[in-house]
């Protein structure tokens, strides 16, 4: 809470990292696929650290029942796509950035579709068919990329970490995620002793605490079924940021 003579918007940012670091956050674009408990705190994170560019992915509107987690969601915001919501919100954090608001889903049939070629990317999506083909098209494109794990059912935010997603234990949606690579697309095979385990080159974060509820929904936001804890949903979209912002920083 210290003060400082250092009063622009994002002083903090560059006095934190240093100048050569912060002239890479404003030189840099990044997508966020996925804008809901998750990604949408992520976005906020990345436009509250000087990220020159962003592109916001999601072809949802927000609904009543995402107002429990979802940064985007307020009673006047119902019915609104969160692209364009958010989109405006950052205009109010940094109006030097570029933010261009895309309201559609990644299809799994072409995911990379709506994605910029030079921005890195942070996914946060539910459907696994359309998150598998995305990770793959990914790896395959040599592009970096992030990868959400799941969040409802959770209650711990002291939970969340990251890993390489061949390597991260106790969330069911990376297993489906793995399991989808590995048949589909190819991606290494297991292995029963995990220290032999080859990792994707792509690292997930998730939280490893064990659901709770009455759902068999493994799902990033878990919109049915499990519940969800912003602070457990906005813990892994910040852990996600993070992550970006290592790639983007070192």
């Amino acid at each position: 809470m210290g003060n400082s003579s250092d009063t622009r918007p994002l002083g903090g940012i560059e006095r934190l990292y240093g100048a050569q670091a912060f002239a890479r956050l404003e030189a840099a674009h990044v997508c966020v696929i996925g804008l809901g408990g998750v990604g949408s705190w992520c976005a906020e994170a990345l436009a509250r650290t000087a990220i020159g560019r962003l592109t916001l992915i999601d072809g949802d509107c927000v609904a009543s029942s995402n107002i429990n987690r979802q940064l985007p969601a307020l009673l006047s915001t119902i019915g609104r796509p969160k692209a364009e919501v958010l989109a405006e919100r950052f205009a109010q954090i940094n109006p030097q950035a570029a933010v261009t608001a895309v309201v559609s889903f990644i299809r799994a049939e072409n995911p990379g579709e709506c994605i910029p070629p030079d921005a890195l990317i942070v996914e946060a999506i539910d459907d696994m068919k359309a998150k598998a083909a995305l990770v793959a098209w990914a790896s395959r494109e040599r592009r970096t990329i992030f990868v959400a794990g799941g969040a409802g059912g959770r209650i711990d935010p002291g939970r969340v970490t990251s890993a390489d997603i061949a390597r991260a234990k106790g969330d069911p949606l990376l297993s489906r995620l793995r399991t989808t690579l590995r048949k589909q697309y190819g991606f290494p095979s297991g292995a029963a002793d995990p220290h032999r385990v080859k990792p994707f080159g792509i690292i997930a974060a998730y939280t490893d605490e064990p659901m709770r509820g009455c759902s068999a929904d493994a799902s990033v936001s878990a919109s049915a079924g499990y519940g969800t804890s912003t602070a457990v949903t906005a813990t892994l979209g910040l852990r996600l940021a993070s992550l970006a912002i290592g790639a983007i920083t070192r």
